[in-house]
């Protein structure tokens, strides 16, 4: 289970390593050679004297031109304390593995990935012994993915565009072609991705959005993040009675995410959803409200 959006900003490299080289390659324009090998590594950098250092995620990656070390970094916020550390972890993995250690930040705030980005001298002021130049992803630089063929090209890149993106006028086209994508691989991984994203979304409306998404995938049902949306489903249908609950939550589906884009309701077409108890009816209607530019076309029958 992640628990926060620090955690699903680093593991979902772990989750798929190439996706760290193809950043650094097509977004950062960094000359990483193509790694033939990844390796899970310890995040340990503990000496033997009791002071405790961890990177957030560390990769080892076999390429020809030799064996480099990613070191990924999620940051929050500001903070002066990782100008020291950061170059300690480079020094010590350098020191300890004898490869070229590489240091990745990723960020969801514009405002940290300027100040991640500024390069850190140690030494005289103008003629540095050490600078350490770190390789920054934040909103500024990881692509908007909105086009739902291009989010199924490179689905943990739509999938890190969604945590990095996840709020703002365009999060439902970016939530909505990253559903369509996740349909397209292997259950086991979409249901880890829909983790990853729902971790990063602050903005409660974009994940609510996402979660009513997230419903019609039966995956996304067998993992512990779904358990509060289940529960909240099971609240409803014993206080309204079971087949009226579910009917509502539909209802109520349909309606927040023509909300939530914007689109305008008349009261008629509200009347018809709320009054309808045919689930599969109102399923119909629920996947069609992430299409739709007018809430009559919901019902596609000259309604």
């Amino acid at each position: 289970m992640v628990g926060s959006s620090h955690e699903a900003l680093h593991r979902i490299f772990q989750k798929d390593p190439a996706l760290l080289t193809r950043a650094l390659q097509h977004v950062l324009r960094v000359p990483f050679p193509e790694p033939r090998d990844f390796a899970a590594m310890n995040v340990d950098l503990t000496e033997i004297e009791p002071v405790e250092r961890r990177v957030d995620t560390l990769l080892r990656a076999e390429t020809d031109d030799g064996v480099y070390l990613l070191v990924v970094e999620s940051q929050g916020k500001p903070d002066e304390r990782k100008r020291g550390s950061w170059p300690y972890y480079l020094s010590f993995l350098h020191e300890k593995y004898r490869c070229e250690p590489v240091l990745i930040v990723i960020t969801q705030n514009s405002a940290t990935a300027r100040w991640a980005a500024e390069p850190i001298h140690l030494g005289v002021r103008g003629c540095p012994s050490l600078t350490v130049r770190p390789f920054v992803l934040g909103p500024d630089n990881v692509p908007v993915i909105v086009d739902e063929r291009e989010a199924q090209r490179d689905v943990p890149l739509a999938v890190l565009s969604a945590m990095t993106h996840g709020k703002g006028p365009r999060a439902a086209a970016i939530l909505e072609s990253l559903a369509a994508a996740l349909r397209t691989i292997d259950a086991d991984s979409a249901a880890v991705f829909v983790q990853f994203v729902d971790s990063c979304l602050a903005d409660p409306q974009a994940q609510q959005m996402w979660r009513d998404l997230m419903t019609a995938i039966q995956y996304f049902w067998r993992h512990p993040l779904a358990e509060q949306v289940r529960e909240e489903g099971r609240e409803q249908g014993r206080e309204e009675g079971r087949e009226e609950g579910r009917a509502s939550e539909r209802a109520q589906m349909i309606l927040r995410n023509l909300r939530h884009r914007r689109i305008d309701v008349p009261d008629s077409v509200r009347e018809r959803i709320l009054s309808s108890t045919d689930l599969d009816e109102l399923d119909t209607w629920l996947d069609r409200s992430y299409q739709v530019t007018d809430a009559v076309d919901l019902f596609g029958d000259g309604f």
